[in-house]
């Protein structure tokens, strides 16, 4: 079901993005209590920095100070990028998650997951077990973005199993550095 509230505010906001290259992608406003909080959703090609988020907080801020969609209560105004959690619904998110693994359900059919090779406006290019696969976005009832770790990282508790190599130039070290060498001669 729509919210008016939030449809008001899309339509106040959407304009104050675009000159920073931003693409309004939700909009969603929740209460608890009291207290409202309204969250904005933006995307970008090539991802949003932190400074461009900061840019939009400021003109949403600005925007929906000088529109009414939010009224007279008081809220916190939250900007945030879009985020791994989202699904992919438009062609943009499938062209700025090219080279990206996705987990896609289809209406008829096997879920399948694959890499993004390549999109356009009416469908993507997947790499599925090595094998390329194309897929009609009307295929697709939902995909999101599969989070990769990176290669995992030494242990940081624990003591290694090399023996420690004690560090030129501190006391203690069994080589000398070039003023202890200096005392010597």
């Amino acid at each position: 079901m729509a919210d008016p509230q939030a449809d008001r505010v899309e339509d106040e906001v959407r304009g104050a993005l675009t000159p920073l290259g931003l693409d309004l992608e939700a909009v969603e406003l929740s209460r608890s209590g009291s207290k409202r909080l309204l969250r904005i959703a933006v995307d970008a090609d090539g991802g949003v920095p932190i400074d461009l988020i900061t840019d939009a907080t400021r003109v949403v801020s600005a925007a929906l100070d000088e529109g009414s969609a939010m009224g007279e209560e008081p809220y916190t105004l939250e900007v945030t990028s879009r985020g791994l959690d989202r699904p992919l619904t438009e062609p943009r998110h499938w062209r700025r998650n090219a080279g990206r693994l996705v987990a896609v359900t289809l209406h008829d059919g096997p879920s399948v997951t694959g890499r993004v090779v390549g999109s356009d406006d009416t469908g993507v290019e997947l790499t599925v077990k090595g094998q390329q696969r194309r897929l009609e976005y009307s295929e697709v009832a939902r995909a999101l973005v599969t989070p990769e770790l990176g290669a995992p990282k030494a242990p940081t508790t624990g003591r290694s199993k090399q023996p420690r190599r004690p560090a030129q130039g501190r006391p203690g070290t069994s080589r000398p550095t070039d003023r202890n060498r200096e005392k010597d001669s």
